[in-house]
């Protein structure tokens, strides 16, 4: 008899874990019998339905965004993984993200692990290789609508796995069925696929998806995957490769022989060629073919009323934009494509609000980058900019992107008479703060801004409590699709792009409160004016300045809409946009605390050049190497001590950090399992095959 738990031996090139069934429609996990034949399983719709679900929000597997294959909010008290929390790190927030470490860096090759894994790849595919024939074959009993539905959902899984595995290493084998015990054959399998042509496979799944799936009515709604997700995580995917082989043209990241490709020295790969305009647009008209469906039948974004959840709110007011990301049922919402919900009876409940709250931040610059609500940049003539002297000013006359999602001292609201929600005053009667509450949740300013995250800050005070919150995850979001519309028809456009792009551009506008025309933003921008004020590394690829104007408002547009959504770091890496920092360090910036604003802070609280630099807990007032364009009256996030490795660091780059390395122990395997005995897999460019040893370059 076969079990449906067949687990492989471990050989280093493909981890093979058995499959295993949990979770149904409702999220009760069920497991079946360890020793269920093959053929007795797999028989009811209901059955495919607990199989594909279980996979969610697993995080046993490396290189899953978010190390999950859907983003989520986490699970109980102690479990702070959450997508919200992904753009940590880059120019957009605080954190720390290894890869922009130089010096001794801090990433390396390996021994064991790391995203060279196939567990879940074999999961879903001895998914599909069982149900098919028996589908196909008639023998799943249940509803014809889910049977298919549940068979897209397989695909679907493939893909988004698939996917996480481009991002992370680029070229990689297509296995399609569960492998056999022979070592040799496992090793054969391993060998790695062009990434063009691993794009295009996952664009093949998402087709088959696609034509499988409904539309939820009868298998969960939008708290599963549905039709319209897996059209916009097609144009994802098909964005993503596009414009990743558009800007690495000409080097080793793309299956281009003649740029050094390393994947040009194995014998399986003689046979294969390569034109990189054509496959970046192929991919642009799948991008735009996607997106364009979703943008058509989801025309009506969430509406923001323009009602701000804050101080002079007597009540708990209702944005529905703001409360796409707040509330426990976003099912209401058009927008909402796809969502996590949680229930303390089914699920538990999660911490996004106790955490986003203490030692997280958007950056100065990052503050800088939002346009007024005239549409004008913060530097332009007449632009209205009230200056950052105080965290509030930042949000005078902004983007309503900022004002909603970006929480500054005194927004609050109340529950009764004393309950507070968010920065500010205890109660009503308290001395009103002009200054953030940097020290909060046990995290000084190390890891702290000024400028507090916003989004899914939610009304509900027991929702800020560790393991009580149950505001829904958004997963996918008709915006995107409509972010992703305009971004693809600029590159395969230009400047002019096309009706539809500049009608879904100024959607996205009008509900930012901004001007519904871009050309308003695009004739007031300087280009060099923004290198001066949001330093955003979307200004660059490939190491050079880009030139258009439009192009550089649709990279901004993206990063607005997208704030907090953990967006941020795919985007630096598919368009190139890190090449810069190799020879340029740079320093990320909190708010203005050494201006106006510091007398409303506890100065004792606040220490800098101390005799032990590890005592500091701010940036130096005097430090004009590491303040902004030479001003150190802003808080200096990666120079508090002077012992830290960052602070003489700053931010640099390696080009080999672009994608992740593949451990040694994965290239012994591949030699000693090989039947020739010459090495299957080849490494990324500019790593080497020996653990311990940082990029080359």
């Amino acid at each position: 008899m076969k079990s449906i738990y067949r687990k492989l031996k471990h050989f280093g090139i493909i981890a093979l874990i058995g499959a295993t069934a949990a979770g149904c429609n409702d999220y009760l996990d069920i497991t079946p019998p360890s020793d269920v034949a093959m053929e007795l399983y797999f028989t009811t719709a209901d059955q495919l339905g607990a199989y594909t679900i279980n996979y969610y929000t697993q995080n046993n597997e490396v290189g899953s965004r978010g190390s999950n294959i859907f983003p989520h909010h986490g699970i109980g008290g102690k479990s702070y993984q959450t997508f919200l929390d992904d753009d940590q790190g880059t120019d957009n927030e605080s954190g720390a993200n290894s890869r922009f470490f130089d010096g001794t860096s801090m990433v390396k090759v390996g021994s064991t692990g790391g995203s060279w894994s196939f567990g879940r790849i074999n999961d879903f595919n001895f998914f599909i290789q069982t149900v098919m024939p028996k589908y196909e074959n008639g023998e799943i009993s249940g509803d014809e609508t889910n049977i298919r539905h549940y068979i897209g959902e397989g695909y679907m899984l493939r893909a988004t796995e698939y996917f996480a595995k481009l991002r992370s290493l680029g070229d990689f084998p297509i296995i399609t069925t569960t492998q056999n015990m022979d070592k040799a054959e496992l090793v054969d399998s391993s060998a790695r696929r062009p990434r063009n042509l691993v794009a295009r496979f996952i664009l093949e799944d998402l087709d088959r998806a696609i034509s499988y799936l409904s539309d939820g009515k009868t298998t969960g709604g939008r708290a599963r995957i549905t039709k319209d997700a897996a059209i916009l995580f097609k144009a994802r995917v098909a964005l993503y490769e596009a414009t990743f082989e558009k800007y690495f043209a000409g080097t080793p990241f793309v299956p281009d022989k003649a740029a050094g490709w390393p994947g040009a020295e194995m014998e399986y790969n003689k046979d294969f060629t390569y034109n990189n305009a054509a496959e970046v647009e192929f991919f642009l008209d799948q991008a735009l073919d996607a997106a364009g469906k979703v943008c058509k039948a989801h025309p009506n974004l969430a509406v923001n009323n323009k009602k701000i959840i804050g101080a002079e709110s007597a009540g708990l007011p209702t944005n529905p934009y703001y409360d796409l990301f707040t509330t426990q049922d976003p099912s209401g919402q058009d927008e909402a494509l796809m969502y996590r919900r949680y229930d303390f009876d089914i699920t538990g409940g999660h911490c996004v609000n106790q955490y986003i709250k203490g030692g997280r931040g958007f950056t100065q610059e990052f503050a800088n980058a939002f346009l007024m609500d005239n549409g004008l940049p913060i530097y332009a003539a007449n632009s209205g900019y009230k200056g950052d002297d105080f965290v509030a000013d930042t949000k005078e006359g902004r983007d309503w992107r900022w004002k909603l999602f970006m929480k500054a001292p005194g927004e609050y609201v109340y529950e009764g008479l004393t309950q507070r929600i968010g920065e500010g005053k205890k109660n009503k009667n308290d001395k009103e703060l002009k200054a953030p509450a940097l020290i909060s949740g046990g995290v000084d300013f190390t890891t702290s801004t000024g400028y507090t995250k916003g989004k899914a800050w939610a009304k509900d005070s027991e929702w800020g409590k560790g393991g009580y919150d149950l505001s829904a995850a958004i997963v996918f979001r008709a915006a995107e699709a409509y972010l992703i519309y305009i971004e693809a028809a600029w590159e395969k456009y230009g400047d002019g792009l096309n009706a539809d792009a500049w009608t879904y551009w100024g959607k996205l506008r009008t509900r930012a409160g901004l001007p519904e025309d871009p050309q308003i933003t695009i004739a007031a921008t300087d280009l060099d004016k923004e290198e001066q004020t949001s330093h955003d590394f979307a200004l660059y690829s490939g190491g050079s300045r880009i030139s258009s104007k439009v192009l550089y408002n649709i990279r901004r547009e993206r990063r607005c809409e997208l704030m907090g959504e953990g967006m941020r770091w795919d985007d630096l890496i598919r368009w190139r946009a890190l090449d810069q920092l190799k020879t340029k360090r740079y320093f990320r910036h909190g708010c203005k605390m050494y201006g106006p604003m510091l007398e409303w802070f506890k100065k004792s609280k606040l220490k800098y050049d101390q005799s032990d630099p590890d005592k500091n807990n701010v940036s130096s007032p005097t430090d004009v190497e590491g303040g902004l364009n030479g001003d150190p009256s802003y808080l200096i996030l990666d120079r508090i001590s002077s012992k830290s490795e960052w602070y003489k660091s700053g931010y640099s780059w390696r080009m080999a950090h672009y994608l992740d390395p593949i451990a040694e122990g994965h290239f012994i395997e591949a030699t000693t399992g090989a039947r020739d005995g010459v090495c299957t897999i080849y490494q990324n460019p500019y790593w080497g095959t020996v653990h311990d040893t940082p990029a080359i370059q």
